[in-house]
């Protein structure tokens, strides 16, 4: 499937699309596909070129951010590498505790489970199903990078928030690269539980600190060298507990000059996907796609976009950094008794160069990605990922069907800004 990775051979037609975003795959009756029990197990595969990961975002009731991940990365060749990150961060003390280690003995579906579980000597994600339930699914988190780093943590899906990928069936999520779809040479995916609850405590340096608060789950996978996928990324979760529990995410890359609309050499396009949570329900499922040459500024509603406002060079990264971030959803409701369109927005500041605010840190990603990985991305010239991380107190602006009113949830904004070329 992708041993056409590497080629650099182009395409019989120089000007066939050679980018096949899932933001235009699917109507606005489509866009909402149920996730499937298959759609969030690990393929753990040990071929080709994949990168995939499981991450538990939860924001809690002070505005800590926890996040653990477990990164599975196929490198060619390469055995692959299984890497385990924590991070967190109180807002209100600045203190920041960040583990990531490669991990032992790992095991995809443990005794007695699918591959939805995992464990390793450092870790397990285990996940559990009660149908009928007011919260049908969950998973147990439990990680230990380091003794002097303990996570406990039970993650939660309400029956009212359904999980979600763009678009229904077996091709619902996927935006694929290449000039044809049927054999492409990469691919991207993601698949969310757009808002779930979390409850349990931390261990830091022998110290216990309770934890519960809401945030989100996301399985991704990138099928393709990730320099080769997208020069930049964002992404954003906001949780709020206002009007019976809000939540509002975004996840945007955009291509390479490689992958684009008219064949090599138009590439640039971004492809945003999104939700809206309100009143503990999935509100809308949101997407969009921008080709090079189009600005936000244009005649085209908005469906799902973020725009960097006031961008300033950042003399550390080389990169332009964001000092304001304007988020915005619209998209068909899925509440049955709330017919037309959700719409929302959310702009939040985060400083400039010399006073940022909430900047949980910049992380140069080529130190913290696996070695192998490393090796893959780094032989490119010039190219030097940054990725910054915020999380700030933020009111999200929400106008409901058949309203010009809008009304306001206020919470915390997590959000990443990333720059790869």
């Amino acid at each position: 499937m992708f041993s056409s990775i590497f080629s650099t051979a182009p395409p019989i037609d120089p000007e066939a699309p050679t980018f096949h975003p899932v933001s235009e795959k699917f109507k606005d009756a489509e866009l909402f596909g149920e996730l499937t029990p298959k759609d969030t197990e690990l393929l753990c595969t040990s071929s080709g070129f994949v990168t995939e990961t499981q991450i538990f975002y939860v924001i809690t009731e002070d505005g800590t951010s926890v996040m653990c991940q477990l990164i599975h990365s196929s490198v060619g060749v390469w055995y692959p590498t299984i890497q385990l990150t924590c991070k967190i961060y109180d807002p209100k003390t600045k203190q920041l505790t960040w583990k990531s280690i490669n991990v032992n003995n790992f095991t995809s579906a443990p005794s007695g489970l699918d591959k939805r579980s995992t464990k390793a000597d450092e870790f397990s994600f285990t996940y559990k199903s009660k149908s009928g339930s007011d919260y049908p699914e969950s998973y147990s988190v439990v990680a230990s990078p380091v003794p002097e780093v303990q996570i406990f943590l039970e993650v939660a899906r309400p029956a009212s928030v359904s999980g979600w990928k763009i678009g229904k069936g077996d091709e619902g999520g996927y935006s694929k690269f290449g000039p044809d779809p049927s054999n492409p040479e990469g691919y991207v995916i993601h698949r969310f539980w757009p808002r779930v609850k979390a409850t349990g405590h931390v261990i830091l340096n022998g110290q216990a600190k309770p934890l519960e608060g809401h945030g989100m789950f996301v399985h991704a996978i990138q099928g393709m060298r990730p320099d080769r996928v997208a020069t930049s990324w964002n992404f954003a979760h906001f949780q709020s507990p206002d009007h019976g529990g809000v939540s509002a995410i975004q996840m945007e890359f955009k291509t390479t000059d490689v992958y684009g609309k008219k064949g090599a050499g138009s590439g640039g396009v971004s492809v945003n996907v999104g939700s809206l949570v309100v009143g503990n329900k999935l509100a809308a499922v949101t997407t969009e796609t921008k080709y090079p040459g189009e600005t936000n500024a244009g005649d085209a509603p908005v469906q799902c976009r973020v725009t960097h406002l006031n961008p300033t060079l950042d003399a550390d990264t080389g990169y332009q950094k964001p000092c304001g971030v304007l988020y915005e959803w619209a998209g068909p409701s899925l509440i049955s008794d709330k017919p037309g369109t959700y719409k929302a927005s959310l702009n939040v500041d985060v400083g400039d160069i010399e006073q940022p605010k909430g900047l949980i840190e910049k992380v140069d990603v080529l130190a913290e990605i696996p070695k192998v990985l490393k090796m893959a991305v780094s032989y490119v010239a010039g190219t030097r990922p940054y990725l910054y991380q915020w999380i700030n107190p933020a009111t999200l602006a929400i106008t409901e069907p058949g309203s010009e009113k809008p009304i306001e949830a206020n919470g915390f904004l997590y959000n990443e800004a990333t720059f790869i070329s």
